[in-house]
């Protein structure tokens, strides 16, 4: 490995500290599909000359001091490590993509070698047969934004091998600001935002307390981050979800993404375990927000400045999204109209911000053991994760070859189902991790989702003709 390089050694953040801990120890996995066979050593020499060898932490080993602090070390990096070929079939009988799924369940019960204090906490794996590249990352070395922002970094254009990836938000999902209005409405706005803020944070505090869903099966609760898991792939495209958002004024696709999520569940539900949930039952996701200045993906050298509304990092906040059991919906636009009106009264608060900032604030005072108690409870408390990001609109290539998908997952919550959507050249494919003790049939209920949003197409096009 080396000797480690001169300088001082660099602390946790408060976020790094907590996805630390033996209870939130959290690792994410990215699977790149590519159209062409993978060559060893053009993508060990691509990693090499990425910014990933050059940046600190992934070149930095994981201490503790004599006082049970942990640092960031410098270190030189032995790329042999961290880039493992994998040859020959996974697993006999699958397909590519079930093959690749089953790998990364694999790899997520199989943490002592790469959680050990010998070398970063990062790993490349080859999926030669599958062609496919995963990357494991723990999440104390940055959140999901900075992580694809990096990848893409090193990415071009298919079409203009000499562009970067277009990385901006599609329209949906960027803010909107209304013009200049009474001062009347100013003053509402800001008391809106006050008071969505205390309600969603009492609810925040209470969760983290004892306030927990009305057991389903789905419901998880301590310990379940440790169980077996299986992992399944929903497929969308994002034309179909535009459609259905064009259905509902002023949707966006997240609003579309939530209320397929809220159809789906439905669905999966009543096959599942009829008459088992009762009427108005809530079922808490928890979401991922990306809190920096710019929504959507990063310029990379923006994440490498000190501005700290961008900077490199974990950027992010917890919302807590409901979805209501209900048996009998008749039209599959009202899960869209519901999942609007919910995150719109989200979007006018501060819980986000005030998730992201409260370790911060209880550390001091009664340590990181503390902070991640809390943090854990609330995961104990609600029964589903979920977030999404939006990626490159056009196709992509890495070291001149083109990738076919991205797919991203996380392992170490103690939720029974977590769900991480990432778009890619009109295509969105959402990975659907559960505990197999709890949810046997992931693939099942990837296709109520998928189902859910292919009805709710058929109704924004039904209703879109009916206005003609």
């Amino acid at each position: 490995m080396g000797s480690p390089e001169n300088g001082s050694d660099e602390p946790l953040t408060p976020t790094g500290r907590v996805v630390l801990q033996k209870e939130t120890n959290l690792v994410i996995y990215s699977a790149i599909g590519m159209k062409q066979p993978l060559d060893v050593d053009a993508l060990k020499s691509a990693i090499q000359s990425s910014p990933m060898f050059t940046h600190h932490r992934f070149c930095s080993l994981l201490v503790q001091d004599s006082a049970g602090r942990k640092h960031w070390r410098r270190t030189c990096v032995d790329i042999d490590r961290h880039v493992i070929p994998v040859y020959g079939p996974i697993a006999e009988g699958l397909s590519n993509e079930a093959a690749v799924n089953e790998y990364l369940v694999d790899l997520s019960t199989d943490l002592p070698g790469f959680l050990g204090d010998d070398k970063p906490l990062w790993e490349v794996h080859l999926l030669m047969a599958q062609r496919c590249v995963v990357f494991r990352i723990h999440h104390a070395l940055g959140d999901g934004i900075s992580l694809m922002s990096m990848f893409l970094a090193s990415c071009r254009q298919v079409d203009d091998p000499e562009a970067l990836p277009t990385i901006r938000p599609p329209s949906s999902a960027k803010r909107r600001r209304g013009g200049g209005g009474e001062w009347w409405k100013a003053v509402m706005r800001v008391l809106g935002v006050v008071w969505f803020t205390l309600v969603f944070v009492v609810e925040f505090i209470l969760r983290s307390m004892w306030a927990s869903d009305r057991k389903t099966p789905l419901s998880s609760g301590a310990g379940v981050e440790l169980w077996p898991r299986k992992l399944a792939t929903a497929r969308f495209w994002l034309e179909d979800m535009k459609a259905v958002k064009s259905a509902v004024a002023n949707a966006t696709i997240n609003d579309v993404l939530f209320g397929i999520i809220s159809a789906g569940l439905v669905k999966y539900l009543d096959h599942r375990s009829p008459n088992a949930v009762r009427e108005g039952t809530q079922i808490t996701g928890l979401a991922m927000v990306n809190l920096r200045e710019q929504p959507g993906l990063q310029e990379l050298s923006n994440l490498m400045k000190d501005n700290p509304g961008l900077r490199w990092g974990n950027k992010v906040g917890i919302l807590l999204l409901p979805v209501h059991y209900h048996r009998s919906c008749g039209d599959p636009l009202e899960y869209l109209r519901k999942a609007k009106s919910m995150i719109d009264r989200k979007k006018k608060s501060l819980e986000a911000h005030f998730s992201y900032k409260i370790s911060e604030m209880i550390m001091p005072y009664l340590g990181e053991r503390a902070a991640t108690l809390l943090y854990y409870r609330i995961f104990c408390n609600t029964t589903f994760t979920i977030s999404n990001m939006f990626g490159p609109h056009e196709e992509i290539a890495a070291v001149g070859n083109p990738i076919t998908y991205i797919r991203v997952n996380v392992s170490g919550l103690p939720h029974a189902l977590t769900l991480h959507m990432m778009s890619y050249a009109g295509r969105a494919d959402m990975q659907i991790q559960v505990a197999k003790d709890i949810i046997p049939d992931p693939e099942f209920l990837a296709k109520c989702f998928e189902d859910a949003l292919l009805e709710m197409k058929a109704a924004a096009s039904t209703a879109l003709n009916s206005k003609k």
